[in-house]
């Protein structure tokens, strides 16, 4: 439950800061507009001569004005062109798979220690045959490494056999607590590129209805529908491309502490096999 709330809490963190960007660049781009008027103005009644030479420059101010208008204006402005359907739901896709791939980013840098620096002090602690020290070392220790090797320490008495046991079996349930929600991740890359591709078609359909309907075939008919469709294609790839990145990234931290359980495992068997043969 907690975890959902953290998801929630991150997308609508993304949702505000998208909104309140868009709405201050809507207030800059206004009160912009309002000084070029004010100085157009001023000038006009001043300086009349300058009238004469802005007017000679009216060849070059569409070039100026391309300009000015960033990235984010450009990208703003097709996605309102692409339609609020299909749009906001790769925008859907985007603000979710975000939110988990930073949640998951979140869990697995904190899931991350020095494994070097436990095993040292779980050997010094059962160098000296106190078990109890080791056990508060993992328990004080957060990461999946130090939760295996609690459960291995847990059952030292047992024998070498049983602590394989142990640290074998809840290896995969720490596997898995690393793994969650990264099915959900995948399918919202999947998704996203789909619904740019639905788009895609729909927009066809509705470029081959309105050739229907007229009864000819003029680029201006035919442009609507396919820059519709055009449009939900680039998003949903673009959507996509974004998603796959963090994926992979994600990907490279959960196999980087596979290896570090793996090696620890092997590790603390030593360490017991050590132990166990101490305490004949």
């Amino acid at each position: 439950m907690k975890r959902v709330l953290a998801i929630l809490a991150i997308s609508g963190v993304i949702i505000f800061g998208i909104t309140s960007i868009i709405s201050a660049q809507e207030d800059s781009e206004i009160q912009e507009t309002v000084l070029e008027d004010t100085d157009e103005i001023t000038d006009d009644e001043t300086e009349p001569s300058f009238v004469s030479q802005f007017l000679e420059q009216t060849e070059n101010s569409d070039d100026e004005e391309e300009e000015k208008v960033g990235v984010h204006q450009i990208l703003k402005i097709k996605f309102i062109e692409g339609g609020a359907g299909f749009m906001g739901c790769i925008a859907l896709c985007l603000i979710f798979g975000l939110s988990l791939c930073i949640e998951r980013i979140i869990y697995l840098s904190l899931a991350s220690i020095n494994t070097k620096k436990l095993l040292a002090e779980i050997e010094n602690a059962l160098d000296k045959n106190d078990v109890e020290r080791a056990k508060e070392v993992c328990r004080n220790t957060r990461g999946p490494v130090a939760s295996i090797i609690y459960q291995g320490l847990s059952r030292l008495g047992e024998g070498v056999d049983v602590v394989e046991k142990s640290v074998i079996s809840y290896g995969s349930v720490q596997m898995g607590l690393l793994e969650k929600n990264i099915t959900w991740i995948s399918l919202f890359i999947a998704i996203a590129p789909m619904l740019g591709f639905l788009g895609t078609v729909i927009g066809m359909v509705i470029a081959f209805d309105n050739i229907q309907q007229a009864g000819d075939i003029s680029p201006t008919i035919v442009a609507g529908g396919i820059k519709v469709a055009l449009l939900t294609t680039v998003f949903g790839l673009i959507v996509a491309m974004i998603l796959q990145l963090f994926f992979n990234f994600i990907l490279t931290k959960i196999e980087t502490l596979t290896s570090e359980m793996e090696d620890s495992s092997i590790s603390l068997l030593d360490i017991v096999v050590k132990y166990q043969y101490r305490n004949k």
